[in-house]
This record gives structure tokens, C-alpha cells and sequence, in this order.
């Protein structure tokens, strides 16, 4: 077991570019991040400077088209990008840019109009305008049939009402794209996708949400009360949002299971590291054949799901249909990530209860 960096020659679906791209972020995080991450953690959120030094680098709009700013560059880059950020050990900023580029702005990337791409979507690749999901509720998380909040159509506007709970990005950010129903009231999908702007009349952040991990995300409740926005802020078809969800569900999927791998792996190097050198009755752990054949299992887990995920990824890129891929996904990588960072605490001892390590 070693701490390599994962390459071309690890898995058949990397090349050398992806190499570069992944030593690029490293060294990104290396310099801008990790010094700075724990001042972020005390803050609440992650300064919108460094969203906008990673837009100059084309990390926000990675696989958009190049007319709006993006990279054009394919799935795995992607994927890259999660692990990278999940190997930095805070979550909070991992999951601050992973919301913006492929939980909230793919909405508009898919369904929007070519008027709505051209007003929002440069600003969201450069990082200068900070993007959100509105979908969850107290109510109603996965389950988005059973939402609350409402939208009407009043001539040429549509008027918003409800609440959303533990949306990340929610204080700071400035394009918000929101599920309302529009149909029957009840549980049912006529959902639909809303563009609402910061400061827009009747939209307002009730709190942020102060959390036990993932600190530098910024987490909070949004308010709508008679909010209203022009009809052209329609994302995509009427009643049809509901399927834009479920369906971009899938990638989410993707790659906060590779932003967990990243994670443990990060965590696997360091009890790796840590083992050789702590010494107990005489030994170093790493003498121990069970501290051994543990960090083995955890590393073999690791690297199984991860397979799993560059697979899965590889399958989206030929269009394949991944409901069955990415629930395995859900099921194995949020589960095995508690558990390599529990195991990796208990190797660590004392030390590994304390912050500062």
C-alpha cells in the first residue's frame, strides 16, 4: 500500500490529461486551500474569491460548451474533480463547488432557453455568480413528490410560495433554481423549475443552519412569500421539472460518491502513514497483522466502489439509462466512507479526536 496518486494506468477510462488535471487541482488545493480551509470551517462558508480564481482555471463549467465559458471536457473530468476535492479533508468546501457545478448549474445547462444560458451561465463558469438547488424541504427531501412550496402563474409572472430547508449555497448565493408545484395540489410530479435571483421581492434567506460537520458549507432555510418572477424564469417545460430532478439525481450521484472515495482514500494514506510510524509494546502498528489486514480490507472497499463509479460514469457517457448504478453507489460509498474514517480515527488513537489533527 503506498499514497500514489490514482493515474492513467490505474483505471482504463483516465489519460494523461486527466493526470494533469488532477495534479493541477492538487496543487490548487495544496497552496489556496488547505492553508486557509480552517479559518473557512469558523466562518461558515468558503469566500467566493476562490470560487472565482477555480472559474479561471475552467473547473465550474467543466463539460459546458465553450460559447458560454466552459471546457467541453468529458464525464471523468468530473469525477476527477470530486476526488480531488474530497481528498482535501473538509467537506464543506468540496461540497460548496460541487452544488455550483453539477447540482445547480446543470439544471440550466440542460433545459434552459438559449436567452436564460446567455444571461446566467457565463457569470456561473467564471465563479463571479454563486449558484444554488432549491429542492428539498422539512417534508420532503428525496421524496419530491410530497413538496410544499407552490408556484401560480399571474399574467406574465409566476408567484412563489413555501419554504426550502438545507439548501447549500443558500446565504451567499445568487442564482437559486427552485422546484415549485404548479399542477394539483397533493403528492404528485407536476413540478416545475424556477430561476429566482438574490434579491427578488418576496424571496428571503429565513437562517442559515449551523451544522456538526461540513462546516465551510453554507447551509440554510429560504423563504418565498408572494415571491414573484417574470414568466421567461421558467426552466425548462411546465409540470416537467420533477423528471429534471430525477434525473440529474444520477449525476449527483456520481460524483458525491467520488468525492467520498476521495476521502477515504485521503484517510486510508494517513492511517497508513501514521501506523509505521506510532509505536506501541515495542512495535510500530504497522507490525501488527491486524491493523494490516484491515487497512487492506478498507483499501480493497475503496477501490471497488471507485471502479464502480468510473464504470458508472463511463456508462453515462454512452447514454445508458443508470438507476440501478448509481442507487449501488448511494448504498456502498456513503456507508464505507463512515466507515474508513472510523476505523482511520480508532488507528490514529487519542490523537484522532482531537481538531487540530
Amino acid at each position: 500500500m503506498s499514497d500514489r496518486m490514482p493515474s492513467s494506468h490505474t483505471l482504463p477510462y483516465l489519460t494523461p490529461e486527466h493526470d494533469m488535471l488532477r495534479e493541477s487541482l492538487r496543487r490548487f488545493i495544496a497552496q489556496r486551500v488547505l492553508p486557509n480551509a480552517d479559518a473557512w470551517e469558523e466562518a461558515g462558508f468558503v469566500p467566493r474569491e476562490i470560487l472565482r480564481e477555480m472559474g479561471e482555471m475552467g473547473w465550474l463549467g467543466m463539460r459546458y460548451d465553450s460559447a458560454h465559458g466552459g471546457s467541453e471536457l468529458d464525464v471523468f473530468s468530473t469525477v476527477v474533480l470530486a476526488e480531488e476535492l474530497g481528498r482535501s479533508g473538509y467537506g464543506g468546501f468540496a461540497v460548496t463547488v460541487l452544488v455550483h457545478t453539477d447540482m445547480a448549474s446543470p439544471h440550466l445547462h440542460h433545459a434552459g432557453t438559449p436567452e436564460q444560458k446567455a444571461r446566467y451561465l457565463p457569470a456561473i463558469i467564471r465563479g463571479e455568480k454563486i449558484a444554488a438547488v432549491a429542492m428539498t424541504e422539512a417534508d420532503a427531501g428525496s421524496d419530491l413528490a410530497s413538496m410544499r412550496t407552490t408556484a401560480r402563474r399571474e399574467g406574465d409572472h409566476w408567484v412563489l410560495n413555501g419554504s426550502k430547508m438545507f439548501i447549500t449555497n443558500g446565504v451567499h448565493g445568487d442564482i437559486y433554481f427552485v422546484a415549485a408545484k404548479t399542477g394539483e395540489p397533493g403528492r404528485n410530479h407536476q413540478i416545475s423549475m424556477f430561476i429566482v435571483e438574490k434579491g427578488t421581492p418576496g424571496f428571503s434567506v429565513a437562517r442559515p443552519l449551523r451544522k456538526h460537520g461540513w462546516l465551510s458549507s453554507d447551509t440554510a432555510e429560504l423563504v418565498f412569500n408572494d415571491c414573484r418572477i417574470p414568466a421567461g424564469n421558467l426552466l425548462g417545460e411546465e409540470n416537467r421539472g420533477f423528471y429534471a430532478l430525477v434525473k440529474n439525481l444520477q449525476n449527483e450521484r456520481i460524483v458525491l460518491g467520488a468525492q467520498a472515495m476521495g476521502e477515504a482514500s485521503r484517510a486510508i494514506e494517513l492511517a497508513l502513514s501514521w501506523t509505521r510510524e506510532r509505536r506501541a509494546f515495542g512495535a510500530t502498528l504497522w507490525d501488527k497483522q491486524a491493523v494490516r489486514h484491515q487497512l487492506a480490507k478498507r483499501l480493497a472497499q475503496v477501490e471497488a466502489v471507485r471502479a464502480l463509479i468510473y464504470q458508472t460514469a463511463w456508462r453515462e457517457a454512452q447514454g445508458h439509462a443508470l438507476v440501478q448504478e448509481v442507487s449501488m453507489i448511494k448504498a456502498l460509498a456513503g456507508t464505507l466512507v463512515n466507515e474508513v474514517m472510523y476505523d482511520c480515527l480508532q488507528f490514529h488513537g487519542g490523537m484522532g479526536f482531537i481538531r487540530e489533527t
